[in-house]
C-alpha cells in the first residue's frame, strides 16, 4: 500500500460494514420483532474546526438521534445529540467543545433510534488548531456542479475532489456557490468537439430549485459522489454561500423574470428555502441571531464568522449576499452596501484584534474583477472605472483603510466565483484609491463547473494580474482538466506558500509570503 493509500485507510475509517454487522435488529422488549437499522446516507463532515472546538454533522435514513463517540489518543466519551427528522431532512448537527487544541480526533457517528439502536456508523477525523505556532495547511476553491457539468461516472466522479483530498489538507474552505440550484442537470451533454458528457441525475437537479424539497436535493446530489464523501470524512469544511445556492447574481428583493420559474419568483421567498437547506446540509456552527430583521426572510444564524485555526492562521468567512443592496452599474456616489455596516465593523474589529501570524478573508467576490449581471449592471463590488471608490467599493475601501490606520499586517484574500485561477497582487501605487497597505489576492475555481475568464481588472484597488489560467472557450468542460483548487501552506516559522492548482493537483504558480512584524 502506498504512503498515500495507509494515510486514508487510517484516517477515513469509513465503517460502511453495515453488511458485515448486519442493518437488522431486534427491538428490546419486542420478541421476534425485527427492525431495520439506520443508515447514514450522506457520509459524514465535521466543520469550524478551530482550537477547542468542531460542529459535526451526518444524515439519517430515518427519525433517530445523532450520537458520537470522540476518540483522541486513549480518551474516549460519547455525546448525543440532536434528534434527525423529517423538519430537517434527517440531518442532524452535534458541536463540540472544550476539546485540546493541537490533537488527532476520530470521532464514530452514527444514529440511534427510540429503542436505541444504533444504527451503521463512519467516522469524520480532524485536527484542532494549535495554540502554538506550528505547520498548517488548507485548500479552498468554489462553484460544485454548474453549468449542467455534475457526477460524470465515466471519469471517475467529481476528481478535483480526490485531487484536494491528497494533498492532505487540515481544512477546506469551500469559497460558495456549493451548489448550483439554478441550473438544471441533464442525463448527457454533447460538448462542441463531439464528446458526450454523461451526468448521474435526480430527480429534483432536473430543474431549477424552487421548493425546499428541491433544494435539499441539490445537496443531496454532491453528497452522492465518493470523491467528495471520503473527503469530508477525512478534511473538516468551512463553508460559505454565494450566489448559485438560491439563483444566478441575487439581491434581497429581487423579483426573478427568469420563466423557468413557474412556482416562485420572489428571491426573498427562494433565499429563505434555499438558506435553509444550506444550513441543514453544512457543517456550520449556528450562532444566535444577529443584525437580521424579523422581517428579512433569512434563517437565524449568521453566515460570516472567524474559524481561529492556532498560533499561525485565522480565517475570516464573509456574507456578500445577505446585506447586499441591488445590482446596479455602481457608480453612486454615496456608497451602496455589499457586506452591510454590522459585517464591516466586525471585520474591522477581529482582524484587528487577530493575534495570528496571518489573517486570511475568504471573500465570495473578488476585489478588484469587473463581474457584471446583464449589459448595465455590477454583479461585483468592481464597476470598471478606476478611480475613487463608489457603490459598493466603499465599504473594502473602508476596510482597507482600517487595516492600515491599525497597523495590521499580513492580511490575505482568497476567492473563488469568476471559474479561472489568478494571483492578484494590489499596491496604492497603482490604485485610484490609495489609503492602504499592498496586499495579495487569490483566485481558484471552479472545482466541478464550466471553466471560463479571464475578467477585467478595475483599477480602483491597483490591482495586477501575476499569474492566469482561464479557459480556451466559455463554459469549457471539466474534462480539458482547466479545474482549479488553491492550497495554502503555513510553515512553522510562519512562512506562507500559496499555490494554484489544477484538476490533476499539479502545481501552476506558487508565491511564498514571508510574514512582517
Amino acid at each position: 500500500m502506498t504512503d498515500l493509500g495507509q494515510h486514508l485507510h487510517r484516517r477515513t475509517l469509513l465503517a460502511g460494514t453495515a453488511a458485515a454487522t448486519g442493518v437488522l435488529a431486534a427491538a428490546p422488549g419486542a420478541a421476534g420483532l425485527v427492525r431495520r437499522r439506520l443508515t447514514l446516507t450522506s457520509g459524514v463532515q465535521s466543520g469550524d474546526v478551530t482550537t477547542h472546538g468542531a460542529v459535526l454533522w451526518a444524515r439519517a435514513s430515518g427519525r433517530g438521534r445523532l450520537v458520537a463517540e470522540v476518540v483522541s489518543g486513549r480518551r474516549r466519551h460519547r455525546v448525543r445529540g440532536a434528534w434527525a427528522t423529517g423538519s430537517s431532512d434527517h440531518t442532524a448537527r452535534l458541536a463540540l467543545d472544550r476539546l485540546a487544541p493541537g490533537r488527532e480526533y476520530a470521532v464514530r457517528l452514527g444514529f440511534e433510534d427510540e429503542h436505541g439502536v444504533l444504527g451503521e456508523t463512519q467516522t469524520a477525523t480532524f485536527r484542532t488548531g494549535s495554540l502554538h505556532e506550528a505547520a498548517t495547511s488548507f485548500v479552498w476553491t468554489g462553484d460544485t456542479c454548474g453549468q449542467g457539468w455534475g457526477i460524470n461516472p465515466d471519469l471517475g466522479g467529481l476528481i478535483g475532489y480526490r485531487a484536494m483530498h491528497e494533498t492532505r489538507p487540515d481544512f477546506f474552505v469551500h469559497a460558495g456557490d456549493t451548489i448550483y440550484a439554478d441550473g438544471p442537470i441533464a442525463a448527457s451533454v454533447t460538448e462542441p468537439d463531439g464528446q458526450v458528457w454523461r451526468n448521474l441525475v435526480t430527480e429534483e437537479v432536473s430543474k431549477v430549485a424552487e421548493t425546499l424539497g428541491e433544494f435539499r436535493g441539490r445537496h443531496r446530489y454532491t453528497l452522492l459522489d465518493e470523491n467528495v464523501r471520503a473527503f469530508y470524512a477525512d478534511t473538516p469544511v468551512v463553508a460559505q454561500w454565494d450566489d448559485h445556492e438560491t439563483t444566478n447574481n441575487w439581491y434581497p428583493g429581487e423579483i426573478l423574470e427568469d420563466p423557468r420559474y413557474t412556482q416562485e419568483r420572489r428571491v426573498d421567498v427562494l433565499a429563505r428555502r434555499a438558506r435553509q437547506a444550506w444550513q441543514e446540509y453544512q457543517p456550520i456552527a449556528a450562532p444566535a441571531r444577529r443584525g437580521l430583521s424579523h422581517d428579512s426572510g433569512f434563517a437565524p444564524a449568521r453566515i460570516y464568522r472567524k474559524v481561529e485555526r492556532g498560533g499561525h492562521l485565522d480565517v475570516f468567512c464573509l456574507d456578500m449576499r445577505t446585506h447586499k443592496d441591488p445590482n446596479t452599474a455602481g457608480l453612486e456616489p454615496d456608497g451602496t452596501r455589499l457586506l452591510g455596516a454590522e459585517q464591516v465593523d466586525w471585520l474591522i474589529r477581529e482582524v484587528r484584534c487577530s493575534r495570528a501570524t496571518w489573517k486570511v478573508i475568504s471573500a465570495d467576490l473578488p476585489l478588484g474583477l469587473v463581474v457584471p449581471d446583464g449589459q448595465l449592471a455590477q454583479e461585483g463590488l468592481a464597476n470598471g472605472d478606476p478611480g475613487a471608490p463608489l457603490g459598493k467599493e466603499q465599504e473594502i475601501a473602508a476596510v482597507l483603510a482600517a487595516f492600515k490606520r491599525h497597523g495590521v499586517r499580513n492580511v490575505v484574500w482568497i476567492t473563488a466565483d469568476v471559474h479561472y485561477c489568478a494571483a492578484h497582487h494590489y499596491s496604492p501605487d497603482r490604485a485610484g484609491f490609495t489609503d492602504f497597505d499592498p496586499f495579495w489576492e487569490f483566485v481558484a475555481g471552479p472545482i466541478a463547473a464550466g471553466t471560463f475568464g479571464p475578467s477585467d481588472l478595475d483599477g480602483t484597488f491597483g490591482p495586477e494580474v501575476v499569474f492566469r489560467k482561464h479557459a480556451a472557450t466559455p463554459n469549457e468542460s471539466p474534462r480539458h482538466g482547466n479545474q482549479f483548487f488553491g492550497h495554502v501552506d503555513i510553515a512553522r516559522d510562519g512562512r506562507l506558500t500559496v499555490s494554484l492548482r489544477d484538476l490533476s493537483g499539479v502545481v501552476l504558480f506558487s508565491r511564498e509570503l514571508e510574514p512582517e512584524d
